[in-house]
């Protein structure tokens, strides 16, 4: 998977903790053991380097170095059963051929232990993971899984490492992960010679989104002395020059111990990954020198400009102004760890929010959509980088936004930032050191990685309250501190560059010219031996692909390591001034989560594809006394982020009944649960809607969003509507979230009078923000639990006067206990369409991309049916064991598969696809493969192993009890679920695939979003779009 990192505040909104206790106590933890731990103590062949303990983050920090090879080691150690392990390598590539990425998963593709094709894609199936995964960043590639499971950490580290030091690179596996030139029908020697492979249709959807063409120049203009000068993911039309020789002396120059940092993290005891490690890798090398360095960038003596290129986007919000342009600062190294935390805190002082300078400069009078695509600071290379700028801007305004930018430095300079945003951002930081997360070690490893490569040090970086101090000394000792930071990072730095970038009606068309012309070259140096031999070639890669595997070398769990019955989540409910309230003690660490859903029951019709503007805009208008301003500087200091989100939620056991309604949902310290409620109580009261400007600002940058999320989530946007015409769920979740919401928003985001929207606004509040028919949930520990509940009825009195009894729009209203066991006590208010009459439907989007997204969905049953679980399972067999291989291996879509959905649609997709109409008669073939069964008992098990890892992926005590307040999902219909898949055997596959997925038999959806399409138009069954 190719990565461009972008380090947030310093990558700390992604660190979240799972921390158990809110004081650092000593009991015999994990963290507390690792301190025995003692500098220069010799542990199977490595040496422990430093022991820290980091209580800010409940870990304790163990570095060692292998003796022999020189390989770095970090791990944390923490009481925390979902462990991490991940091996990262500097790798520096200096051409754009890809080199990294293509090897990335190309040793994915088979080892020395492990012989069989694609051991990675196999061992999905075979283990409880709750990660796996790899990527090529602009200067590292890394090796991260996670599981719960010991058993299953030992045998994933056995096929990581293995796979990782001692690959096979077969030329196989190259052609097929990489490039290749084939026939276009492999059978047929007289069909065109036409470029495939993984990773070249992967790079072209990559660079199919505007954003990433973007990013990807700024950094190439930013840095064009060494590596980062370079596309490490792979240029589509310099990938085909890459050889297989050049691939393997990559692997054997970079894949080394002497240039790999190790890095562990959990409950699980440390010897044994040493020793693992040792035996079964590091033992077999010697130390040599990498020379992987990356030099630092020659500093410029006065600034660059540049100008690029991209395609139009039909979908952006003015088409009449689409192009970019973003004042880019080369700044210090990022092996200074707290000049790297001081920036990257001056950075979001700049940017983010409201009430910032550069939002205030360039944002809200409305010269772009939004900021650039790449905006604030960038710890992904060796030397930090900070950018700024806007999208969706018109060129006469070029120079007026670099003027902007210069101005709006000079008056930082002059005026510095208010202490208020100060403290609000390092409020911001204690929250998130506070908040759990279920893939704390994850974060930690990305968060790591980039100063860690270049030999900084990665146990000052855990240490961020020392940094916080020193933050705060600094601005004691000079309170100019960050206008000076301003000055010489900005104001006096001649290494920066100014690029713009427009739309060119001819890009694609150049580019489609360009991969041909690159394409004919090839063709013509061919001799007919040469034509023979790629025939030839063609056909092995393709019985290599179809012949069943061997995959008995692989290890794996047995259903027997799961276990038979789920951990049940303890609610109570109860209610406040009228409204029922689901409570949830959790160790939460000092936070209260808080949650509510409204329903939409009583919302006229014509204001339904308003709901998610009206969620997007309820928090950020202001409301009470405050402006917009003043209301976001108080969330920042009060809250960890209040937000509203439209929901659609399919009953469990009807696929025509589902709840309609939106969900606020927010958090915050114990300290601060009144201020929290009170920035609610206003929402409710008395939002303010009429500022216009402000109004256009939102929707701008939603408009924005939208139009910038289809290349990269264009799978889901084909799911959504495929099954829109399936279920009145599926109707409405395309109203809310699809392509219809795209193009409503574009529209509006056109209007130059947003009155009638101010308008519309109110109506929707009254209806929404009602205390009649809402339900709240509050997870917090048990100290803070009756404190809470007494703050929440206060909150539901103040805003009394929105309560309201209205009648539903809709007659056919179905009422479900929210305590099964309480049949009178109060309910969720289903809507059910008995008479609806699911149709087929099949629609192409056309779209300025060169790769498609396919979707098939069928219509079968709901959570509760007997089928469910079996249909499950097939979804995830037939995607390992026939979907994988016919979308990936042989069309060299960069995925593809089936799963099964919790409102009953059992769907099909591929994303960033080469083919369109092809893959629609792959999935049909998959249906043919599933009804004559030709799998085995070891096969249904691995399915099974696959699914109970998603069912048994670790929870948040944020996120406890969650699914059963929004679904009325109970502990015992989860383990009802639960005996169902255990009990799924050969003969349900068969059954499911013929009785739900038969030709005959089923209601089905299509939806492709991709390239003109000459087939599909001359189909009169299709929709074009």
């Amino acid at each position: 998977m190719f990565r461009q990192t972008k380090a947030l505040l310093p990558k700390l909104r992604s660190l979240r903790l799972h921390g158990q206790q809110s004081a650092w106590r000593l009991k015999s933890t994990s963290a507390e053991r690792a301190l025995q731990y003692r500098a220069g103590q010799k542990i199977h062949g490595f040496t422990v380097r430093e022991v820290a303990p980091v209580p800010d983050l409940f870990l304790t920090a163990v570095k060692l170095t292998h003796d022999r090879t020189g390989a770095q080691y970090l791990h944390a150690a923490r009481d925390d059963s979902n462990n991490l392990f991940s091996v990262l390598l500097r790798t520096t590539p200096m051409d754009s051929t890809g080199v990294p990425h293509i090897l990335e998963h190309t040793v994915l593709c088979g080892s020395e232990k492990y012989p069989c094709r694609d051991p990675f894609f196999k061992m999905l199936n075979r283990s409880l993971s709750t990660f796996m995964n790899a990527f090529t960043a602009s200067d590292y590639t890394m090796y991260p899984f996670s599981t719960q499971n010991g058993k299953d950490f030992q045998n994933l580290l056995s096929v990581y490492l293995d796979a990782v030091f001692f690959p096979c690179l077969r030329e196989q596996d190259f052609c097929q992960e990489g490039w290749r030139l084939e026939n276009e029908e492999p059978t047929d020697p007289s069909s065109p010679l036409v470029f495939k492979g993984v990773v070249f249709n992967e790079m072209k959807g990559v660079f199919s989104d505007n954003e990433r063409v973007y990013a990807q120049h700024l950094q190439n203009k930013l840095y064009p002395d060494h590596t980062y000068s370079v596309v490490s993911g792979g240029e589509p039309l310099v990938i085909p020059d890459l050889t297989w020789e050049q691939l393997k002396q990559f692997h054997a120059t970079h894949y080394h111990p002497s240039n790999a940092r190790f890095f562990t993290y959990g409950d699980l005891p440390l010897e044994q990954h040493l020793q693992q490690i040792e035996e079964e890798a590091l033992s077999r090398f010697q130390r040599i020198e990498p020379n992987t360095e990356v030099p630092p960038q020659p500093h410029w003596s006065s600034p660059r400009e540049d100008h690029v290129t991209c395609s139009p986007d039909a979908l952006a919000p003015d088409p009449a102004r689409q192009n970019s342009l973003c004042v880019s600062y080369l700044l210090g190294d990022i092996t200074d760890t707290f000049e790297g935390f001081t920036v990257s805190l001056l950075s979001e002082l700049m940017i983010s929010g409201p009430n910032s300078p550069f939002y205030k400069a360039l944002i809200e009078p409305k010269i772009g959509s939004d900021f650039s695509s790449v905006v604030g600071y960038d710890g992904s290379t060796k030397e930090a980088s900070f950018s700024i700028g806007l999208q969706g801007m018109a060129e006469e305004d070029t120079e007026r936004v670099k003027q902007i930018i210069s101005q709006t430095m000079d008056h930082i300079i002059q005026n510095g930032f208010e202490e208020e945003r100060i403290e609000a951002l390092l409020h911001k930081i204690e929250i998130q050191m506070k908040h759990q997360s279920t893939n704390f070690g994850l974060s930690l490893a990305s968060y790591i990685a980039s100063a860690w490569n270049h030999d900084g040090d990665p146990v000052q970086l855990l240490q961020i309250s020392g940094s916080v101090a020193k933050f705060k000394q600094a601005l004691v000792d000079n309170p100019r501190f960050l206008q000076d930071k301003v000055k010489h990072y900005f104001k006096e730095n001649t290494h920066r560059l100014t690029l713009s970038m427009s739309p060119d009606e001819a890009y694609l068309e150049k580019q489609a010219k360009a991969e041909e012309e690159k394409l004919q070259r090839k063709i013509q140096a061919l001799s007919d031996s040469d034509r023979k031999e790629i025939h030839e070639k063609g056909l092995e890669l393709l019985a290599a692909q179809s012949e069943t595997q061997d995959v008995s070398c692989l290890p794996a769990l047995k259903m027997s390591d799961i276990e038979p019955k789920i951990n049940p989540t303890t609610v109570q409910m109860g209610s406040a001034g009228g409204v029922p309230v689901q409570f949830c003690e959790q160790p939460t660490n000092g936070l209260v989560y808080f949650r509510a859903m409204c329903s939409l029951n009583t919302l006229p019709e014509d204001l339904r594809l308003y709901v998610p503007l009206f969620c997007s805009v309820i928090t950020r208008m202001g409301s009470g006394d405050l402006d917009y301003r003043q209301q976001a500087q108080q969330m920042e200091l009060r809250t960890g982020g209040m937000s509203v989100s439209p929901q659609v939620v399919p009953d469990s056991t009807q696929l025509d009944m589902y709840e309609q309604g939106v969900l606020l949902f927010s958090s915050c310290l114990e300290r601060n649960v009144p201020h929290m409620f009170q920035l609610w109580s206003d929402i409710f009261n008395s939002p303010r809607f009429e500022d216009e400007e402000r109004l256009r600002v939102l929707v701008m940058r939603a408009a924005q969003e939208l139009a910038n999320g289809i290349s990269y989530s264009g799978h889901m946007y084909a799911m959504t509507r495929a099954g829109r015409h399936l279920t009145p769920a599926g109707d409405l979740q395309e109203t809310f979230g699809g392509m219809e919401q795209v193009k409503f928003m574009k529209r509006i985001a056109e209007t130059s009078d947003l009155t009638q929207v101010i308008r519309t606004l109110p109506r929707i509040k009254k209806h929404l923000l009602n205390p009649d028919n809402m339900r709240c949930a509050v997870n917090t520990t048990p100290q803070k639990l009756s404190d809470t509940a007494t703050q929440l009825e206060s909150f539901i009195q103040d805003v009394a006067g929105n309560r309201k009894q209205r009648k539903p729009v809709r007659a056919n209203i179905l009422e479900r206990p929210l305590d099964p066991l309480d049949e009178s006590g109060p309910s969720r208010k289903l809507i059910c369409e008995q008479n609806f009459q699911p149709c087929q439907m099949k629609t192409f989007f056309q779209m300025p991309f060169p790769v498609n997204f396919v979707s098939e969905i069928i219509r079968t049953v709901p959570f509760t049916h007997e089928d469910y679980a079996s249909l499950s399972v097939l979804a995830r067999m037939m995607t390992a064991k026939y979907l994988h291989g016919e979308i990936r291996e042989k069309g060299g879509a960069y995925g593809g598969g089936a799963r099964m959905g919790g409102g009953g649609l059992f769907t099909f997709y591929s994303y960033r696809d080469p083919n369109s109409v092809q893959t629609l008669s792959a999935f049909r073939k998959g249906v043919d493969w599933a009804k004559s069964g030709p799998f085995t008992q070891q096969d249904i098990d691995e399915a099974k192993l696959s699914i109970f890892s998603a069912v048994d992926a670790p929870v948040a005590p944020a996120d406890k009890g969650s699914g059963r307040f929004l679904s009325g999902t109970t502990d015992e219909m989860k383990q009802s679920h639960r005996e169902r898949l255990f009990a799924v055997s050969h003969q349900n596959l068969v059954d499911v695939a013929e009785r739900y997925l038969s030709p005959g038999q089923r209601t089905c959806g299509v939806s492709i979003l991709g390239p003109e399409n000459e087939t599909i138009k001359k189909d009169p069954s299709w929709i074009v779009k």
